[in-house]
This record gives C-alpha cells, structure tokens and sequence, in this order.
C-alpha cells in the first residue's frame, strides 16, 4: 500500500470514531434535556404578572440570587441569557425566559405565565391574544415581492393578431 492510503485509512478511521462519539453524546444530552423538560412541566405552575422589562443579558449581571447563579456551568454565566422583570403580586421579581417564547412576551403589560421556579415557560395575554411579530424581510425578498405585484398588475397582451 502506497502512504496516501494508508493516511486516507486513518484519517477516514478518526473520522468515523468522532461521528460514532459525537452520536453517542448527542442520545446522552437528549434524555438529559428530555428529563429536564419533565421535572419543569412537573412544577410548573400558572401566574398572572405584569411584565416590566425583558432584555437579554449575562447571567451574573442580571440580578438573580446568588444561589441561582452560583449553581450555573461556568461557560453558561458569560453567555447572554432573556432575562425577564416581572411584578408578581406585590413583589418585582427577576426570572429567565425560554428562548422560543422571548418574542412573543409584551412589555408593560399583564400575561398570564406558565411559571417553574424562576424559568417561564409559556405565556399567553390575559385579556387579549399576544401580538406575534412579523419576521422582518429581507432585501431580495421585498424585491421579488415588487416584481410579483408589478407583473401582475401589468396589462397582459393578447399574441393572436
């Protein structure tokens, strides 16, 4: 065998060892995150607050309890998590969002909240439905958009002559 193979084996060989362990991790994290998702759904409860900010912000600049922060992965506390001020009954509380539902939360308004802890869940508007944001379009979008309304608004000519 000439040395190209033999490299191309081996690369090929730590190639698949990485897929099969990367696999491997990905099943392990998913029933983490799967348990995980059962204990919240499982203390979950549902509030009514009024939502006084939301930001997205690092974890220790955020204001929650030191206990909160404490228990976090250290790469977890420098990255930019949604961050929630919200008026519970009497008292203003700090609470971290789930990314798919920071959106759709209003400011300055009351929700009721699907709450587990310190983490929101879900939110849906009390008195009326949310507003769901329209994704921004982009450039070439908007463009093909104009070009589809001009041809259609152009007279369509007849060929029989």
């Amino acid at each position: 065998m000439s040395p190209i193979t033999i490299i191309l084996l081996v690369i090929t060989v730590i190639l698949l060892a990485a897929v099969i362990s990367l696999y491997i991790l990905g099943k392990k994290s998913q029933k983490k995150k799967e348990e995980q998702d059962a204990q919240i759904a499982a203390t979950a409860q549902t509030m009514s607050m009024l939502i006084i900010d939301k930001k997205r912000m690092r974890l220790k600049d955020a204001g929650l309890p030191a206990m909160v922060v404490e228990q976090t992965p250290k790469l977890l506390r420098l990255s930019k998590v949604p961050i929630v001020k919200a008026k519970v009954g009497p008292k203003v509380v700090t609470m971290i969002c789930e990314n798919s539902i920071f959106d759709s939360i209003p400011v300055k308004k009351e929700v009721k909240a699907i709450v587990s802890g310190l983490y929101i869940t879900g939110v849906k508007g009390i008195r009326s439905n949310l507003e769901v944001k329209t994704k921004k379009k982009g450039f070439i979008a908007r463009l093909r958009s104009k070009a589809d309304a001009a041809q259609a608004a152009a007279p369509k000519k007849d060929k029989k002559k």
